[in-house]
């Protein structure tokens, strides 16, 4: 029995939810990335960059090419640029909304004109 389609997307979003994740996709919707990029431009420890890096490998989002010593990074495909850019849409509509009445409390209520 295969796997359903539910279960497969709630992976798939698990292997999302994790900042370090989400900011080496976005580095990578931009361009292929060597690692000591990613080091300078994450700022976490290479070791931690590297278990992260092979979470994404893992799950078929990221894929390692060998150049010398070095070694770089690019997506699997450019839909996950693409999920990352309706992501950041949909979370720009939403703290759009939430600070709407925040900012309504904080603003000075308009004056009255004098007769």
């Amino acid at each position: 029995m295969s796997t359903p389609l539910y279960q497969l997307k709630a992976e798939f979003f698990k292997t999302l939810g994790h900042p370090v994740r989400i900011r080496v996709l976005e580095l990578l919707s931009e361009r292929e990335h060597g690692v000591a990029e990613m080091l300078r431009d994450t700022g976490v420890e290479p070791a931690y960059l590297s278990q992260q890096l092979a979470v994404l490998r893992r799950a078929n989002m990221v894929v390692a090419r060998r150049e010398g010593t070095a070694v770089y990074y690019a997506l699997t495909s450019p839909q996950v640029a693409e999920l990352l850019t309706t992501a950041r849409a949909i979370l720009s509509g939403v703290l759009a909304v939430q600070a709407g009445p925040a900012a309504d409390l904080r603003a000075p209520a308009p004056r009255e004109k004098t007769p």
